[in-house]
């Protein structure tokens, strides 16, 4: 059986840039998205401003809660793609050299 490993270093190099952007995304919901309560008026003085400025902050965290949970589900699936990748390098190399490397030779345990 033989595994494609350029696949697994695609998926893992996939994986780190939508990290990447995962990060991007939490960064601007924690820090561009903040909405002053004097933004509903001067006195704010009509009954809801009170309240849609809490239901504000209250998606905020919801945002910055979900952003959070699927950036370390990306980075923990990320991290055990690595390491089967290179799992799957270590076998890879001993099984060649097991069969002799890439000489052609019969040198390996397997010719003995």
């Amino acid at each position: 059986m033989r595994v494609d490993l350029s696949a697994l270093d695609e998926v893992i190099r996939k994986l780190w840039t939508l990290l990447d952007d995962m990060d991007k995304a939490g960064q601007t919901s924690r820090y561009n998205t903040e909405i002053p309560m004097d933004a509903f008026g001067n006195s704010c003085l009509f009954k809801e401003a009170g309240d849609l400025h809490a239901a504000h902050g209250t998606m905020k965290a919801d945002l910055e809660g979900a952003i959070k949970s699927l950036h370390g589900l990306i980075d923990k699936f990320g991290t055990s793609t690595s390491k089967v990748k290179d799992k799957y390098s270590e076998q890879e190399y001993a099984n060649k050299n097991q069969m002799g490397g890439n000489t052609g030779g019969s040198n390996g345990s397997f010719a003995k």
